[in-house]
């Protein structure tokens, strides 16, 4: 069990009975992996930001974590259940969303050049098409090793999977996306 796991262990009880700083201290450790969570499986130029999707997550976690019932799996598995649900809506939303907002202007000058944003942006974009040509799971547990951080053991919870199940299926992935790169295709 990380230290992670063990800390949301202690709280998560006082935060069911009620505890608002066990909650608002859950929300402090919860927020940066939801937040990574929501900006890899959300593409750049999408509508809805990671920002507000991890938000959205995080509220759902607070409303819903007197239906947590521990059966044996870290509470992170309950939050990244959360998370793949709210991440399906905010794609389902683009699918419905026929607008073309434009962004505020900046209160700040970006320091970054048109051409380095363009770069910044493109990658981003690769990146993303890369992860698309995998299949749900491998992209899932990709997403949840590589960009999140999860230990194997961790990502296992989250996705009902063993540690070496995870880790075999991160190697074939990790192949997929290192072939599908040297071909220059991204396509399923």
């Amino acid at each position: 069990m990380s230290d992670t796991d063990a800390e949301l262990a202690e709280l998560v009880p006082l935060a069911i009975d009620g505890d608002r700083r066990a909650l608002q201290q859950i929300m402090r450790i919860i927020h940066p992996m939801v937040l990574r969570y929501a900006r890899a499986r959300m593409g750049s130029g999408r509508m809805s930001s990671a920002e507000d999707i991890a938000q959205e997550i995080c509220l759902a976690v607070a409303t819903s974590i007197g239906n947590f019932v521990d059966k044996g799996r870290p509470f992170m598995a309950f939050v990244y259940g959360i998370a793949f649900n709210k991440v399906a809506d905010a794609h389902r939303a683009l699918g419905r969303d026929h607008s073309h907002p434009t962004d505020d202007v900046p209160d700040t000058v970006e320091q970054s050049t048109p051409e380095e944003y363009a770069l910044v942006v493109d990658g981003s974009n690769r990146v993303h098409e890369l992860l698309d040509s995998l299949s749900d799971r491998a992209r899932e547990i990709v997403i949840l090793r590589v960009f999140v951080g999860l230990s194997a053991e961790e990502t296992a919870a989250a996705v009902g999977s063993t540690p070496g199940a995870v880790r075999v299926a991160q190697h074939r992935a990790l192949a997929a996306l290192r072939k599908n790169l040297d071909s220059g295709t991204g396509e399923r």
